[in-house]
């Protein structure tokens, strides 16, 4: 089966590609030129992950996934959720979104900053027959950068049960317990099940 991934960022690309690795798929991504017709205007993740796959399915013909993915800071009622890529503005660089968040959390208590990525997957295989997954992870936020790798949040994203935040892990170590791993693996025993027949 060719997936089309309704996705511009590379670094989402990759993770999925990881997770998804094995099974019988062949993983296509969006020209440059298509991708920029991805819109997320809905009002949870749930709606903007499934607009953005109905589209790509809409405009390939092909099965489509998409992702969507929030961090929810219990200090700030959940914020910037739904709009965690837009945080600091629509033109925003993660170290701009990092920044906003740090600075709205300047002299908050470590114990008061609880928060949790959250991702949904929503998978349509044709216009009629669509999924939706979802997982989360719960962490805290720290008061400044650490670690190079990842993307987003992940440098301010720390998880006390490893001392580390996502930036300071490696691709598969970050895989094994994020909210994006969590939900691919859903994802791949839904393939499982679509494959042996046992969803239809």
């Amino acid at each position: 089966m060719q997936l089309v991934l309704a996705t511009r960022n590379q670094d989402k690309t990759r993770e999925i590609k990881a997770a998804l690795k094995g099974l019988p798929l062949e993983i296509v991504t969006l020209p440059e030129t298509e991708s920029t017709k991805l819109k997320e205007t809905g009002q949870t993740l749930e709606q903007n992950a499934l607009q953005k796959a109905r589209t790509v399915c809409k405009m390939t013909g092909l099965p489509s996934l998409a992702d969507d993915t929030g961090l929810e800071v219990e200090y700030l009622k959940g914020a910037p959720g739904v709009r965690s890529s837009r945080f600091a503005g629509n033109q925003a660089s993660y170290l701009d979104n990092n920044l906003k968040l740090l600075k709205k959390l300047q002299g908050v208590p470590l114990k008061n900053r609880k928060a949790r990525f959250r991702c949904v997957l929503a998978l349509v295989l044709n216009p009629d027959q669509h999924y939706l997954v979802e997982a989360c992870v719960c962490g805290l936020i720290t008061k400044e950068r650490r670690g190079i790798n990842g993307f987003g949040y992940d440098p301010v994203f720390y998880l006390p049960r490893f001392q580390k935040t996502f930036a300071q892990m490696t691709l598969t170590e970050k895989n094994k317990i994020s909210h994006r791993g969590k939900a691919l693996r859903r994802l791949r025993r839904l393939f499982e099940k679509l494959t042996t027949g046992e969803l239809t």
